[in-house]
């Protein structure tokens, strides 16, 4: 991120909501994941890197909200949603980063869970494993496996989706911004406008030279006040 491309994203709002009214992300669930846990210190910081994933979880958290999940699959959901890129190569397609980051998390599920002190049983980590392995790909494009893995907990995967979607509003054309027509959840109108100013001010922050933990805690705080 640089300034000019941030106060460009600034100056482009979506349209704002107008069926409903924005709701604060107060409470929300806020985990950011590792630089050790990135395939590299670059990745860490790049487009897919801990801000990216600690919004994602933000925005999965207040969709985990609005569709009435129980805690436990919150949970699971968001520590899903923190962790998604972590083992990406680059910031292209490579299209095989979603597979990678399943079985490194299966691999490393108890260091994670104990580094964002949550509690996710083992079942609800397989879960979580089989959305965070499909959620770059079509739904058309899953295996025969990642079908029926997908139809055991399909909104664990819909919500981790979509989530990663509304955050693409870091992305500097207007054409790589979120298109919901791909989605199979209702996004409300409140929410767009909601994760477009978590990415100005969590971004606007680290370019001022806070961490990423004080950049996203003041985006929070900014949001809920």
């Amino acid at each position: 991120m640089d300034v000019p491309t941030l106060n460009w994203i600034a100056g482009n709002p979506p349209p704002p909501a107008v069926e409903t009214p924005a709701q604060s992300p107060d409470g929300a669930l806020l985990l950011i994941p590792d630089t050790s846990w990135f395939t590299t210190p670059e990745q860490a910081d790049g487009l897919h890197g801990i801000s990216h994933g600690a919004r994602t979880c933000i925005l999965a958290f207040l969709l985990a909200r609005t569709h009435g999940l129980d805690q436990q699959h919150t949970t699971a959901l968001c520590t899903a949603a923190a962790v998604h890129d972590c083992r990406r190569h680059n910031d292209r397609t490579d299209p095989e980063h979603g597979r990678r980051a399943a079985a490194w998390f299966t691999d490393h599920a108890e260091t994670v869970l104990r580094t964002f002190d949550q509690d996710v049983p083992p079942p609800l980590r397989a879960d979580a494993a089989s959305a965070i392995a499909v959620h770059n790909l079509p739904y058309d494009a899953f295996s025969p496996q990642q079908r029926a893995a997908y139809h055991r907990h399909p909104h664990l995967t819909d919500l981790l989706k979509a989530a990663d979607c509304l955050d693409r509003y870091r992305l500097p054309t207007s054409r790589w911004w979120p298109n919901t027509t791909h989605l199979r959840v209702v996004i409300p109108t409140w929410l767009p406008p909601l994760a477009h100013r978590l990415v100005v001010h969590s971004e606007r922050a680290r370019l001022d030279g806070a961490c990423h933990h004080d950049a996203l805690t003041h985006a929070l705080t900014t949001l809920t006040h």
